[in-house]
């Protein structure tokens, strides 16, 4: 009695991923994440460049430091204008002209946050979420790019062998034989323009060796198997069996390159933005937000610190985690 055909790989694959608790929990992780860079991207949550805050205002279990913030309002009034100043009278003349619009007084500030605020005023948990949006934009834009790129030469190098094995063997020697930081600060000096296009080139472009040696061993294993032989003699072309008949049969190692890849990539914008070659003045990013985090650390203010990077420990923890069980559970050898 027939019982159906027999459940595929990725059947499998999702059966063993769903009895996985930790994995469970990171992919909840993960879904929280992108949740919030959706909201953040789409304008829900409100911007993080307002000023809220006092200067520094501390997390709220802390409350306020006892240190008062003069008001710019009364900044501007407290003191008379300098007669022996040549643009004091325009400058008058000005404020006279516009009213009392220009001599209002600023909106109140608030003495605390829920994570406190940087020396803008601006709210630590806003530009925390804002920074995760940058962060994981960059690690996943950059992971598709190396894995596109790996699985491509991959897949002409270990298919097709001989002089364009060779050609793009040694291209990636010369890849390999320099320092990955020194070959993405060489990229980053070359290009000499700051932005998030920018750095998923910089990490593309540098991090696709890794996939292409995986991806390569694969196609010159799978070449001489008697499904692309039956595709080669029913007259398919080279591109259709290497991208249509072998691909699909090891997709699941570009799928956990990608995975490893994004969580790196993260790691290495941050480690950009605080060398100065990450993200312009104006973005913020995790990475960002440490460089600017180590000022403040001299004048005690540590929530900016925290905040950033108990935000990448928590994605970076969870992505590593669901990787490592996707990667067993798309095993073949695991019944």
């Amino acid at each position: 009695m027939m019982t159906g055909a027999p459940a595929g790989l990725w059947t499998l694959a999702m059966r063993r991923l769903r009895a996985d608790r930790v994995a469970m929990v990171s992919l909840a992780v993960l879904t929280l994440f992108l949740a919030m860079l959706v909201l953040s991207s789409t304008g829900v949550i409100a911007p993080w460049e307002q000023e809220v805050a006092v200067t520094y205002a501390p997390p709220s279990f802390i409350g306020p430091d006892g240190v008062m913030r003069e008001g710019a309002g009364a900044a501007r009034t407290a003191a008379p204008p300098n007669a022996f100043d040549p643009l004091a009278g325009d400058i008058t003349a000005i404020i006279e002209a516009q009213g009392a619009a220009l001599t209002a007084p600023p909106p109140p500030r608030l003495a605390t946050l829920v994570f406190g605020a940087d020396k803008w005023g601006h709210d630590v948990l806003l530009k925390t979420i804002k920074g995760g949006e940058t962060s994981i934009v960059v690690g996943l834009a950059a992971a598709l790019l190396a894995v596109a790129l790996g699985t491509l030469f991959g897949a002409f190098s270990g298919y097709f062998g001989g002089v364009v094995d060779d050609l793009i063997n040694w291209f990636y020697n010369v890849f390999t034989s320099i320092p990955p930081i020194l070959m993405i600060l060489a990229v980053a000096a070359v290009l000499q323009h700051k932005g998030v296009t920018t750095i998923v080139l910089i990490l593309g472009l540098t991090g696709w060796t890794g996939p292409y040696r995986l991806i390569r061993a694969e196609y010159m294993k799978h070449k001489g198997r008697e499904y692309v032989m039956a595709a080669d003699a029913i007259g398919a072309s080279h591109w259709r069996k290497m991208f249509s008949h072998i691909f699909p049969n090891i997709s699941h190692v570009a799928l956990v390159q990608l995975s490893i890849l994004a969580v790196g990539f993260i790691k290495a914008e941050v480690i950009l933005s605080f060398l100065g070659f990450g993200v312009p003045v104006g973005v913020v990013s995790w990475g960002s937000m440490l460089n600017e985090a180590q000022n403040e650390l001299i004048l005690g203010k540590w929530w900016q610190l925290t905040a950033a990077a108990t935000a990448m420990a928590l994605l970076v923890t969870a992505f590593s985690l669901l990787t490592d069980a996707l990667r067993d559970a798309l095993d073949p050898t695991l019944t």
